[in-house]
């Protein structure tokens, strides 16, 4: 599985990331294994449970 995710590293060496689908929900990480590990539990999160109040962005096609 795939997804895309927004990462940036603070001054103080800390990366801090979230998924392009769930924006608001933002994680941090030691190092960048560490973020991508946390992102990948939010995105097993958000999948299997129905969370209220979540918002996702979704792509609308239509002509």
């Amino acid at each position: 599985m795939k997804t895309q995710y927004t990462f940036w590293k603070e001054k103080d060496g800390m990366y801090l990331g979230f998924l392009n689908d769930y924006p608001d929900h933002w994680t941090q990480g030691q190092d960048l294994a560490d973020l991508k590990a946390n992102l990948q539990d939010l995105l097993v999160t958000f999948r299997s449970e129905e969370i209220p109040g979540i918002r996702k962005v979704a792509e609308l096609e239509f002509s």
